[in-house]
């Protein structure tokens, strides 16, 4: 009789055990085709329109680490190359992202701060990207803001528009604060809307008014919070390994595709709140200047500017 009772619960333990394998093996396979369905529809897309992607050709030293907080940082770069030119970086930002605290948080770094680049001397920041790739910035952020850099992505404008294009069939909602029409592929009318991914390309880049840089930074920042609130909810997650998919062909980076999905996974599965900003220069912290061979940069206070970027870290 305690034999039997033994060989059912065996049995029922090898059951659970079987459905468990299958269910996996399910998960792995769905997630394995929507990414694979996601890279061809990016591929065959640059193939038809003989787009000339070339982000992801170089192979790139990356020596990066968490930080002292024990924080994942990861470098995102913007290039502005067009065809096979060597290129700044057109966008400088740093996500933050604390897995033990379940934070995220998000630093612009404006392109034409004047620091010191490690080797090259004081220049704009975002030359350190063309005389040394991501590894170089990792190294001028460090020495000048302390503060250590795990991955770097280096994005292709494209893929973020075929990304929102993805993921917003209807577009993002988004309030456009003037009409922009100068140095963009769409001109905008003002006013709160839907846009597409060539017209979300066109508000991101913006920096033609009065504000120039400082506002496109404030969009671009704006522009991701209303991305994240609009696409973040437990609905979303099914849709991630195919929107990994479609912008895979449009980046370079050291992240590995399952680490992408992990991160992104818990960042839309939780209720998190809103993301938190942050801009290098902080308000009062430079002055303009204008040196010979750079032109118009930013002087930094430095000392004050990292001390502020640290507080926004750890609070």
């Amino acid at each position: 009789m305690r034999y039997e009772k033994h060989k059912r619960k065996k049995r029922k333990s090898t059951s659970i055990v079987l459905v468990l394998l299958v269910l996996f093996g399910a998960t792995a396979g769905y997630i394995y085709y929507q990414y694979k369905q996601g890279v061809n529809q990016s591929l065959e897309k640059i193939n038809n329109e003989d787009v000339n992607n070339n982000v992801n050709d170089e192979v790139f030293t990356f020596e990066g680490k968490k930080d002292q907080y024990g924080a994942t940082n990861i470098l995102i770069l913007g290039s502005d190359a067009r065809g096979d030119e060597k290129s700044r970086a057109d966008t400088i930002m740093i996500a933050h992202y604390n897995e033990d605290k379940g934070t995220y948080k998000l630093t612009s770094i404006m392109r034409d701060i004047y620091v010191s680049i490690p080797g090259y001397g004081k220049h704009k920041i975002n030359s350190a990207f063309f005389s040394g790739g991501p590894e170089l910035m990792r190294k001028t952020i460090k020495e000048n803001f302390d503060i250590d850099l795990q991955y770097y992505t280096i994005i292709d404008f494209e893929g973020f528009v075929q990304l929102i294009d993805e993921a917003f069939p209807n577009g993002v909602e988004i309030n456009v604060e003037k009409r922009m029409e100068e140095n963009v592929d769409v001109p905008l009318e003002p006013g709160l809307q839907k846009l597409n991914g060539d017209q979300m390309l066109s508000f991101v880049r913006f920096r033609h008014d009065a504000i120039g840089d400082f506002g496109r930074v404030q969009r671009q920042q704006q522009a991701l919070q209303a991305i994240g609130d609009q696409l973040s909810g437990i609905q979303t997650i099914p849709k991630l390994p195919k929107l990994v998919g479609v912008v895979k062909p449009y980046i370079n980076t050291n992240m590995n595709t399952g680490d992408i999905l992990f991160m992104a996974k818990d960042f839309f599965g939780k209720d998190r709140g809103t993301i938190e900003t942050f801009r290098i220069p902080i308000e009062n912290g430079y002055r303009d200047a204008n040196i010979r061979g750079e032109g118009a940069v930013l002087e930094l206070d430095l000392e004050e500017n990292r001390e502020a970027f640290h507080q926004f870290l750890t609070k």
